[in-house]
């Protein structure tokens, strides 16, 4: 009745997926870390750093998203490619 795990399809850690996690959790931890921009100074266009370094972070989230999907996706051919090979 239970069914053993095909070994391709087991969870394997690769370097591109290393960078993956990472890509997706730099933005919680530099959100969370409150400490580390609760200030005012430096001020830039007039703006206090509270302010834009929030605001950098909503873009360089979008980037490293970005990225993550585009490693994902890049991952998931190789593996596909990989496995049509081995039949």
């Amino acid at each position: 009745m239970s069914k053993e795990p095909d070994v391709n399809q087991a969870a394997v850690v690769t370097p591109a997926r290393v960078v993956i996690a990472v890509c997706l959790l730099a933005p919680f931890v530099a959100m969370l870390w409150v400490g580390s921009y609760a200030k005012t100074d430096p001020a830039f266009i007039g703006i206090p750093f509270f302010y834009w370094y929030q605001m950098a972070w909503v873009v360089l989230s979008t980037v490293l998203t970005m990225t993550a999907y585009w490693l994902w996706q890049r991952d998931q051919r190789a593996r596909k490619s990989q496995k049509g090979a081995a039949q």
